[in-house]
């Protein structure tokens, strides 16, 4: 299917957002916890499962993957692409899985997105296995990542605040000594918050506007920026994006906190 009109929010996510924005990431998190064969390893707000797939290789024919998210619909589209992994429907700070069940536990970009992170925490807590290791990854501030910047204020502008607090949920974790807090304060041991920067990749910035308001977090929660509203969004971020598209599109700063941990 060429439209996103034909695709749902989480095949558009699949689709443009994850190759663009996500799967640039998935070697630095499996890097970090470094699962090893044999291992169980459980990616927490699995989405359609990018890193929950990537780790299949890693723990081996005698290991375990499994993911979790409270989506449905994401859920569909992670089996159809990767039905090694075992996953699960179920609320990141409710668990519907045992105690010390798993050898590592990641969380690619959902930590955010909980009402309460320090309980999530605890939960993945309860859920490794003495010694388990922990990997979370979270972007930084929007400051650092003026793409995102600029389609939040065009939001603000052009659609509404609530649309603008939406999009700008992603990046609400970005205080590396509050990460470092919370992650101790759930029972963490040797704690690091590691940082690193790659650009987000789209064809163009219009291309980039299209997939994070059709694909993203606001079209999860049933706000489609249409007409005019689109039109002015994409103007908005068009311009402000200018410098940072060349001859092979657009290649958007970001900034990611990566976070270490071990029950």
């Amino acid at each position: 299917m060429s439209g996103n009109q034909a695709l749902s929010p989480a095949e558009i996510y699949e689709r443009d957002t994850v190759p663009a924005m996500f799967a640039g990431w998935v070697d630095p998190l499996l890097d970090l916890v470094d699962p090893r064969a044999g291992e169980r390893l459980l990616d927490v707000a699995c989405g359609t499962g990018v890193v929950a797939r990537a780790a299949v290789a890693r723990v081996g024919a005698n290991g375990k993957v499994f993911g979790l998210d409270m989506n449905a619909n994401m859920l569909s589209v992670a089996r159809a692409v990767a039905p090694a992994v075992e996953y699960h429907e179920g609320n990141g700070m409710a668990m519907p899985l045992p105690d010390d069940a798993f050898d590592v536990v990641v969380c690619q970009q959902g930590l955010q997105f909980f009402p309460d992170p320090g309980v999530g925490l605890r939960e993945m807590r309860r859920v490794l296995r003495p010694g388990g290791r922990l990997g979370v990854a979270l972007w930084g501030p929007m400051a650092s990542s003026p793409v995102h910047l600029a389609l939040v204020s065009s939001l603000e502008r052009h659609v509404n605040a609530e649309a603008a607090r939406i999009m700008s949920m992603p990046f609400r974790l970005d205080d590396r000594e509050a990460l470092r807090a919370l992650a101790e304060g759930a029972g963490f041991q040797d704690v690091r918050v590691e940082e690193a920067q790659r650009p987000a990749r789209f064809p163009s910035a219009e291309a980039f506007t299209r997939a994070v308001l059709g694909g993203g977090t606001l079209a999860r929660a049933g706000i489609m920026v249409t007409g005019d509203a689109l039109d002015a969004v994409i103007a908005d971020v068009d311009r402000e994006a200018a410098p940072f598209v060349g001859p092979e599109g657009l290649a958007a700063p970001m900034t990611s906190r990566l976070v270490f941990g071990r029950a």
